[in-house]
């Protein structure tokens, strides 16, 4: 595929909706109905939790409430607070009087702080920094999109088509019309999209190409942080690692690899490649702990995940394939990026 611009059809395939602020009041004239589909980062996550979530601000008894009389709905239906979520299904989220936060005053982005990688009428690509979150939530006021609707107030739509981690930097994608995103999302369902990344893991991973596929449970600690575990009972997930480069440090052996997403499940590179042994370095949530605060010493203070490639199919039938560079902080620690073959060999 090629990075083509994409040049949107005339009709869209849903009506658009116009995004709501952060913050309304039930009083105001933008509090409206909002019908918010399921994604990945969500699959699995009761009801109610998710609702907690997104309405900040909201007391729990009123969530409840709302959830009991059918003012929530999950595909037009009824459910109760219990019911957790599907990858794919439609939540309805009526108008409701949230409390003003921070969220409501995101600070607009400054040059330069958010590379654009590829624009059209459909879509936005941008190359997010490492330590930028994509949304407000879990102790972060504000993120990636809360900060872009600030630089462009003029926008009628803005949403994320897809999430990567706050540690993770690299390529995020952003609809700007209704139809763009649905049709992104129907790609992403349907496992149709290409997502590679870039890890640098501790440990010798061959160089060639193994398929990991551990299926993934999503747990809750008593701090009610989610964690993402290796279980039977969880659910399918697969990742296709390939090594591309070896090194010995100090530290001991380190290899960068190519990790490409056949499910994009929650965590799921980070915990597929910690579960084989191979923690990506870095990470804080999975990885070798006492090695993370080593090479913290050796100027090395991010979790080594990148997010460098994007493959979909355009509204117009376009094939569009998006690329982040490579980063400086991983050059610095393993050096340039190899020459790699475009498909290697696949150990199962």
């Amino acid at each position: 595929m090629n990075n083509l611009r994409a040049k949107p059809q005339a009709t869209p395939k849903a009506q658009p909706v116009a995004p709501v602020p952060q913050s309304v009041t039930s009083d105001s004239p933008a509090a409206q109905v909002r019908w918010i589909e399921v994604d990945e980062s969500n699959e699995g996550q009761r009801l109610d939790n998710y609702l907690t979530t997104l309405l900040k601000g909201v007391p729990k008894s009123r969530i409840y409430r709302m959830v009991r009389e059918g003012e929530v709905r999950v595909n037009k239906g009824r459910v109760g607070v219990e019911h957790k979520l599907v990858l794919g299904q439609t939540v309805r989220i009526p108008p409701v009087r949230v409390a003003q936060t921070e969220l409501s005053h995101a600070p607009p982005l400054t040059t330069g702080q958010l590379p654009i990688l590829f624009e059209d009428d459909d879509l936005l690509a941008v190359d997010k920094p490492v330590g930028m979150a994509v949304h407000g939530g879990s102790g972060v006021s504000h993120g990636v999109i809360e900060r872009l609707r600030a630089s462009r107030p003029q926008a009628k739509f803005l949403e994320l088509v897809h999430r990567i981690d706050r540690e993770t930097s690299g390529l995020l994608l952003i609809a700007k019309r209704r139809a763009a995103l649905v049709h992104l999302h129907e790609q992403l369902r349907a496992h149709s999209t290409i997502k590679k990344y870039y890890a640098i893991v501790f440990g010798s991973f061959p160089l060639r190409s193994k398929r990991i596929d551990f299926p993934l449970l999503k747990t809750t600690d008593a701090r009610g942080e989610r964690h993402v575990l290796v279980d039977k009972s969880g659910i399918e997930a697969a990742t296709i690692v390939r090594g591309l480069k070896r090194w010995q440090h100090e530290l001991g052996v380190f290899t960068l690899v190519e990790a490409t997403l056949e499910t994009g499940r929650t965590h799921q590179i980070r915990v597929h490649l910690a579960s084989s042994g191979l923690p990506i370095a870095g990470d804080p949530k999975y990885g070798n702990f006492e090695l993370n605060k080593s090479l913290e010493k050796y100027g090395h203070k991010r979790m080594f995940l990148h997010a460098f490639m994007f493959g979909f199919e355009a509204r117009n039938n376009t094939k569009i394939l998006l690329q982040s560079p490579f980063p400086k902080s991983f050059e610095n620690f393993a050096g340039a990026l190899p020459d790699t073959p475009k498909s290697a060999p696949l150990e199962q």
